[in-house]
């Protein structure tokens, strides 16, 4: 179950949640337990807080078949103002792939440890096979294990990274990116034309489509004894661009922060989970908003889903776009890289938002002085 941590770079001896899953134990290990505060909520607290929440308990659904009709330009900007979060449904990407993709990783993981650990990662890059966020030594752990992947640029992409079994994983996994990765370019397009800004404008503000950073994590929650007391992935934005998420075909455990209370979501078949990333926040100033999720775990069943990133490239300054900017709605960000920007979650983990709104905060103070 442990890997050495003094060379991998991480604090502690690295504990595989797969491990203490299935080692039949009736309770987890202390350093899994939440605060109080950070618990999931009972189904019934959830339910009746999701009835709270204007527009009920369900994030929008955007239809994509006609990509270039102003409607669907509408759809997708109302979302990343309203919510943060849709769900894509006539995207495009083959569901065959999306089948084939969720079933090579469901059998990487399913590949005895030995064959796993041969990709254990470290938190100097991140890549490869993991199960935990930040090097906060004593932190509190998320329960789940995961497999991160660079996709482009191509500098960082190390095909020694990638798994060699199940066979197909890797010509699978790179069809999958190269779909998605186009989707996204699609999806700024839309982002872009509901701004009423260029339809290239996001586009270029990421470094074009050549400079924009793909990278992959597929996330593997296993059944928990005590669901009630963890989470799979603790709340958090996520500090990229865009996510555009396969979820679990089989169980349900994202949760989207709406006006203070936590909504399940419920995926569609076949659909994305898009949602917006604080580096568009910003670039956006606030008008697209990146918003809290997290994901609960179950008793009963394993999850597993995909997440793309895409990304800005990473060396490249970004602050709020000057057409978004007017004396009534200054900039609320200053600039920073990509780079800079995550380092904070690779040191602290996932943290709610408070990287962006430090940013806010710090921006704010500056236009004080």
């Amino acid at each position: 179950m442990e890997g050495a941590a003094g060379a991998a770079g991480w604090p502690e001896p690295v504990v595989r949640v797969q491990s203490l899953s299935e080692s039949g134990a009736a309770t987890i290990p202390d350093r899994y337990v939440k605060p109080e505060a950070e618990r999931p909520s009972t189904p019934l607290e959830a339910t009746a807080a999701a009835a709270e929440t204007e527009g009920g308990g369900s994030i929008p659904v955007v239809d994509l078949s006609s990509p270039c009709d102003p409607a669907t330009a509408r759809a997708v900007s109302e979302a990343c103002r309203d919510w943060g979060f849709f769900q894509a449904v006539n995207h495009g990407v083959p569901a065959g792939l999306l089948r084939r993709a969720r079933g090579v990783w469901r059998g990487f993981f399913r590949q005895p440890m030995e064959v796993k650990q041969r990709y254990a990662n470290s938190p100097a890059t991140y890549e490869g096979y993991g199960s935990r966020l930040g090097v906060e030594k004593g932190a509190v752990l998320d329960w789940g294990d995961y497999y991160f992947l660079h996709v482009r640029p191509p500098h960082l992409f190390d095909p020694d990274k990638w798994p060699h079994l199940p066979p197909e994983l890797r010509e699978t996994t790179e069809e999958y990116s190269r779909e998605v990765a186009a989707l996204c370019g699609r999806l700024m397009t839309a982002m872009s034309v509901g701004l009423g800004a260029a339809p290239s404008r996001l586009q270029e503000a990421f470094g074009g489509a050549e400079g924009a950073g793909v990278c992959v994590r597929v996330n593997y929650y296993p059944r928990c004894p005590q669901p009630e007391l963890t989470l799979g992935l603790s709340s958090h934005s996520d500090p990229g661009g865009m996510t555009v998420l396969l979820a679990d075909d089989r169980v349900r455990g994202l949760q989207v922060r709406r006006r203070g209370a936590w909504v399940t979501v419920d995926p569609v078949p076949d659909a994305f989970i898009v949602n917006v990333g604080d580096q568009i926040q910003v670039l956006t100033n606030a008008t697209y908003r990146s918003v809290e999720h997290r994901v609960m775990v179950n008793a009963a069943e394993e999850r597993l889903s995909l997440a793309l990133f895409y990304n800005p490239r990473s060396d490249l300054p970004l602050a709020p776009m000057p057409e978004l900017v007017s004396p009534e709605r200054p900039p609320l960000y200053k600039p920073m890289t990509f780079d800079e920007y995550r380092l904070y979650i690779r040191r602290k983990g996932p943290r709610g938002k408070s990287q962006v709104e430090s940013l806010k905060a710090a921006a704010v103070d500056a236009a004080a002085t």
